[in-house]
């Protein structure tokens, strides 16, 4: 932990925070973590049981200017959990997007795309 951090310490992730809730007030509410650990990091991510988290990212990841090709995509779990992670730049804070989405047993669309990691 950052010793003698004091919240003004986070104020980049949450001043960006802040400008996301005015600029993008429609887009789907993610999991929001800003941590003295990673004082100049807002973590963004979406849990949902189908993919539809993954269309949520992509709103995001447009909104964001996250680049298609700064995107990574693998299963975890066993591939059971399918995972869009992606990272940029905005408002002065480093972002992190991710998207989780549980997959069923028998889908094999998603195993040949990024394989159980």
């Amino acid at each position: 932990m950052n010793e003698g951090l004091t919240l003004d310490g986070l104020a980049v992730p949450l001043r960006v925070l802040r400008l996301l809730a005015v600029d993008f007030p429609h887009l789907t509410a993610p999991n929001v973590d800003v941590s003295p650990l990673y004082p100049e990091v807002l973590r963004l991510s979406l849990h949902e049981s189908s993919c539809d988290s993954f269309a949520a990212f992509e709103s995001w990841r447009r909104a964001l200017g996250i680049e298609c090709a700064a995107v990574d995509f693998h299963t975890q779990s066993d591939g059971r959990t399918a995972v869009l992670k992606g990272s940029g730049v905005y408002g002065g804070a480093d972002i992190e997007l991710t998207a989780f989405a549980s997959l069923p047993a028998d889908d094999t669309a998603f195993a040949g795309a990024g394989g159980a990691q």
